[in-house]
């Protein structure tokens, strides 16, 4: 018996290791043409020498405040679950640091949910995001050219989740809002923009 076990297991182990080589070789579409095309056009259209100063996607960052939501364990799995299925990774949990009486909150109480993606999730992701998921959206003309940080970092709101493609609106327990902030190496709100636009997204003309 434990044998048989034993030989399941090394097979699943096996079985994640080859799947995740071979989600490492193979690049994200996004990914390749930032190589190919969009880091030699930034280089050339702002005039950088070296390679490793062109602007580039560091990570994405997904956040959701749950409110009350966080004190229903149901809804709080729904909200697991279907964000991991729309980032592919699943979610963290953030606790409240501090108890506020005034909005019902206790210290350690579930508050938001937040995904980092970074390599291949990430791009995957962004590619849902701007070749899918926005173009959909009912009288799409465009994101706001005006979220930039002073850090070259540009924060998107989701007004709701049922707008991603693996989301079946039949099974959806409560729709959530959410934030993506897309984290560059910019500095520059203008190198940031011309980054973001040449990977394809879709600023308001």
């Amino acid at each position: 018996m434990w044998g048989t076990l034993n030989l399941e297991f090394a097979r699943n182990v096996v079985e994640r290791l080859i799947q995740n080589n071979m989600e490492k070789r193979i690049k994200a579409r996004l990914e390749e043409k930032y190589q190919k095309e969009v880091a030699s056009a930034l280089k050339e259209e702002f005039g950088i020498k070296n390679i490793m100063a062109v602007p580039k996607i560091v990570k994405i960052v997904v956040n959701v405040g749950t409110g009350e939501a966080g004190k229903n364990k149901e809804t709080m799995e729904a909200f697991i679950k279907d964000l991991s299925a729309i980032c592919g990774q699943r979610p963290s949990i953030q606790k409240a640091k501090v108890s506020v009486a005034s909005f019902g909150v206790r210290e350690g109480m579930p508050v938001g949910l937040r995904v980092t993606l970074r390599g291949k999730r990430m791009y995957d992701f962004l590619d849902k995001l701007v070749s899918i998921t926005l173009p959909r959206l009912r009288d799409f003309r465009g994101i706001p050219g005006k979220s930039f940080d002073k850090f070259g970092n540009y924060t998107l709101g989701v007004e709701e989740h049922i707008v991603f493609p693996e989301i079946d609106m039949t099974k959806v327990v409560k729709p959530f809002g959410f934030e993506i902030t897309i984290v560059t190496s910019a500095k520059e709100t203008d190198k940031a923009r011309r980054l973001l636009e040449l990977m394809g997204m879709p600023f308001e003309k």
